[in-house]
């Protein structure tokens, strides 16, 4: 096959990197690493220093997404130590936090949890990127703080922080990547005027089909995807209240090895994925604390057209209220406490010719305290949490659950800071592992669920180091993660309606590993940098978990030419290259050809940008990204094309510009 060359400009700045340099903008202070106490994020009893927390937290800051370059939001963060992504092509991907995804990670965006009947191989997170400003990663049990699904983990979006008073802002950016032929370009108007605060962005986005060395074109993996978002609020001295709004349109091609369609409007099969989001975001300052309410429904449409363009073959409808209501108080003391209720109402049907799950009906609801203290040079914090989910379907089941707690954080000096934490979350079984049964085309396999599955405990301890200096920083941790009644899908060796048939499984399971990442700066404009994931999951007693991710190490050489405080026309100019090694991940679930081993392979990246400044102002960014470099043929172990034959992107060259407008 004819290697095709592609050009890509991307920057990878990752958060640990920029952690150094100076920067004008508010929101890049805000994100400084090497300062850890002045590293804000959503802790068990609101707004913590990072240097407080003892769970492990990573932070992704603006500057970073700003510089990366992705097909999706997910794959834009799944670089980041502990996180990968389950994959189908370009345009779907799902977090996968320390090996587990599905609904064992909650999403949070626009304040609420993100419901977009998450189940399903091929249903990715119905959220655009250029909403989001910084993304907040939770690593570990957060059912403390999130309730039934944060068994692995909680992935915050955070949208942009409100512009500063009697400010308003504008900008324009665009995309372009060779590979896919991919097209973005968004705009974003936001203002803050007599305390009427506002904010709304519109992006577009198109890809044709993408290609690597093996296969030439994927066929039918383009995709469009169309995403709109407002904010307008009021900020007084009473505290704040705020309406957003949101919209999301994706047409994703399902790839198939019959198509021959490799241009940008994906034919059959393909899908419509449509989701709109109201919520209601209020904070009122009431004693020593405050009150939080939020208030959401979302409603996904999800259609599935097989043979006729005007005629859906699956079509689920699932309307959601969510709701989160707490009390946040600084006492005396030092002591700080929350304590509240949350969850949420559920309605599915279908309306397709086809249902692969039952309409259902869900009532969930937690209640929850949670109390943090220093003392000397420890921080304390935990709590406890209960949780009800009711179910009802053919059948009718009900789902209880019992969440809690404790760490503390030793800071050892100003620049070492050592994490130990024990946390206990639990999950209900959801729609599909209980009922399922029928063809999901998507998957392409007969999917059987199992009414008997009860619900996944978890208890696992969490210990860390990090520490910062002049010359390095880094962090390091591990964890063990034990899982009662893990719950899992997998082949059973049987064949229905022409396809493999695949059944829900429940047992006993552990998962350990760590995350380890290294800046080192041994001069001004120099950092080399090292990040390494590792985790293992294995029945007790039998066969490896499905979907784990390969071991992965990235090192990577910056050279910053300038930054912030230079004053030159190339401002924060920079280069870096970067080596990503897949190393070989030969644990797998093997029982009737469910997965199969993945090989390693090493991929070389290259980045550069820099801001234009005239006369002290910044008038453009310019971002060049080149991704595999060597136009490497490569699988990765949770891509579910690699079970079709198919492999990841070849080399890609990425260009993109950012237009400050105001």
């Amino acid at each position: 096959m004819k290697t095709r060359i592609s050009i890509t400009i991307f920057l990878i700045l990752s958060a640990k990197l920029l952690l150094a340099q100076e920067a004008k903008d508010t929101s890049d202070l805000y994100f400084r690493h090497l300062e850890l106490d002045q590293v804000v994020i959503t802790g068990l009893t609101g707004d913590s220093r990072l240097r407080e927390t003892p769970s492990p937290v990573s932070v992704i800051s603006p500057l970073t997404l700003q510089g990366t370059a992705s097909s999706n939001i997910v794959n834009a963060i799944s670089r980041e130590p502990g996180m990968s992504a389950l994959t189908t092509g370009g345009s779907i991907s799902k977090p996968v936090i320390r090996g587990m995804g599905y609904n064992r990670v909650v999403v949070i965006s626009d304040a609420i949890r993100q419901e977009g009947q998450q189940w399903g191989d091929e249903h990715g997170v119905e959220i655009g990127g250029d909403a989001v400003n910084s993304v907040e990663i939770l690593k570990g049990p957060a059912s403390l703080m999130y309730g039934s699904d944060a068994l692995a983990g909680v992935v915050i979006f955070h949208p942009a922080p409100i512009v500063p008073p009697g400010k308003m802002k504008a900008r324009l950016s665009s995309e372009y990547q060779t590979n896919s032929g991919l097209f973005h370009y968004s705009l974003n108007y936001g203002g803050n005027i007599n305390g009427v605060v506002w904010d709304a962005v519109f992006s577009d986005k198109y890809s044709h089909s993408y290609r690597n060395s093996v296969n030439g074109f994927v066929p039918n993996s383009a995709f469009h995807e169309l995403s709109a978002n407002a904010m307008v609020g009021l900020n007084r001295k009473w505290g704040y209240s705020r309406i957003r709004l949101s919209y999301f349109h994706l047409t994703p091609g399902i790839v198939e090895e019959e198509s021959d369609n490799t241009g940008y409007v994906p034919g059959l099969p393909f899908q419509q994925v449509y989701h709109w989001k109201a919520v209601s975001d209020n904070t009122i300052n009431l004693g020593p604390g405050r009150l939080k309410a939020i208030i959401g429904f979302q409603q996904n449409h999800r259609q599935e057209y097989e043979e006729d363009p005007s005629e859906y073959e699956l079509y689920f409808l699932l309307n959601t209220l969510n709701y989160d209501i707490k009390y946040i108080a600084d006492l005396a003391g030092g002591w700080k406490l929350a304590s509240g209720v949350g969850g949420m109402f559920q309605h599915s049907r279908n309306f397709g010719e086809e249902a692969l799950i039952p309409d259902y009906s869900l009532v969930d609801a937690g209640l929850f305290v949670t109390a943090s203290k220093s003392v000397g040079n420890w921080n304390f914090s935990g709590g406890v949490r209960g949780d009800l989910r009711f179910m009802s379907m053919d059948v009718r089941k009900r789902f209880s659950g019992f969440s809690a707690s404790l760490g503390a954080v030793y800071n050892i000096s100003d620049a070492v800071n050592l994490r130990l934490n024990f946390a206990r979350g639990f999950r209900a079984p959801n729609i599909a592992e209980l009922s399922s049964d029928g063809i999901h085309e998507g998957s392409f396999r007969y999917e059987l669920g199992n009414l008997s599955l009860v619900p996944e405990n978890s208890l696992q301890g969490d210990l860390g180091l990090d520490f910062s200096s002049a010359y390095i920083s880094g962090q390091a941790a591990v964890f063990y993660n034990h899982v009662s009644n893990y719950i899992y899908l997998a082949a059973n060796g049987g064949q229905a309606e022409g396809m493999p048939v695949f059944s829900y499984y429940q047992g006993n399971a552990r998962l350990f590993g760590g995350e380890l990442s290294l800046d080192v700066h041994p001069i001004h404009r120099l950092h080399i940098g090292e990040s390494f994931s590792y985790v293992n999951g294995r029945l007790y007693g039998g066969e490896y978990l499905p979907m784990i991710p390969a071991p992965r190490l990235l090192s990577e050489v910056k050279w910053e030419f300038t930054h912030d405080g230079d004053h030159k026309f190339l401002n924060n100019a920079y280069a870096a290259i970067q080596l990503d090694w897949y190393m070989a991940q030969n644990h797998f679930y093997g029982p009737a050809g469910t997965e199969s081993a993945t090989p390693g392979c090493l991929l070389l990246n290259f980045s550069a940008g820099t801001d234009i400044v005239i006369k002290g102002r910044k008038w453009l960014s310019i971002y060049f990204i080149a991704d595999n470099i060597l136009d490497t043929a490569w699988q990765n172990h949770l891509s579910r094309l690699k079970y079709m034959g198919f492999y990841n992107m070849g080399r890609n060259f990425t260009f993109k510009l950012l237009f400050p407008l105001l």
